[in-house]
């Protein structure tokens, strides 16, 4: 069932990045503290932003677990 639910996710997610960029195809540059990006399709900025905080969290959260001294076994959530 939980393999259902984050598949549903992912597809709403995929789906709306979709959408966005059929919708913006006109291309954006991002400024930053006085630096400005080459500019890329809105789309693709949020899919690389979306893929960035994926990769981020997936190296914060085990850190934090390990700070906080929490293990992610099954047994302990029984």
């Amino acid at each position: 069932m939980a393999k259902l639910i984050i598949m549903v996710i992912v597809a709403f997610w995929v789906s709306a990045i979709a959408l966005l960029s059929v919708q913006n195809a006109a291309p954006i540059a991002l400024r930053f503290l006085g630096f400005q990006s080459v500019q890329l399709p809105l789309g693709l900025v949020i899919a690389f932003s979306v893929a960035i905080g994926m990769v981020g969290m997936a190296i914060v959260l085990p850190l934090l677990r390990s700070a906080v001294g929490l293990s992610a076994n099954r047994e302990d959530f029984e």
